[in-house]
């Protein structure tokens, strides 16, 4: 009997075709929505109003604002570093934390 020809593994190059446009699709989907996620802004604050902060969706601090009353009014601007490179520090091993996850529930396909 004659082979008719087609991919090893009994799938069809229709059936490929359709799930890379799946994939394509699907990706480019999340990259649409991280781009939108990025552009956001989110605040927070502590000790009711005391500290705050302001973030971007790409998850890097913009602003921290200390209020004197919460700290040594001599030295605002020391406590403001601080808390800026320890949350950025912070952020960034969640980020790494993340995206280990991410590739590992992926199968590194991303």
């Amino acid at each position: 009997m004659a082979r008719r020809g087609g991919y090893p593994g009994g799938m069809m190059p229709g059936n490929m075709n359709n799930l890379m446009k799946q994939a394509q699709r699907m990706q480019q989907k999340m990259a649409e929505q991280q781009k939108e996620l990025e552009t956001r802004e989110y605040n927070g604050s502590a000790g009711g109003g005391a500290v705050e902060v302001r973030v971007s969706g790409k998850k890097e601090v913009l602003e921290v604002n200390i209020k004197p009353e919460a700290c040594d009014p001599d030295d605002v601007e020391t406590l403001q570093d601080m808390v800026l490179l320890a949350v950025n520090e912070a952020l960034r091993q969640a980020d790494a934390a993340s995206e280990e996850a991410m590739g590992s529930l992926t199968g590194g396909l991303f």
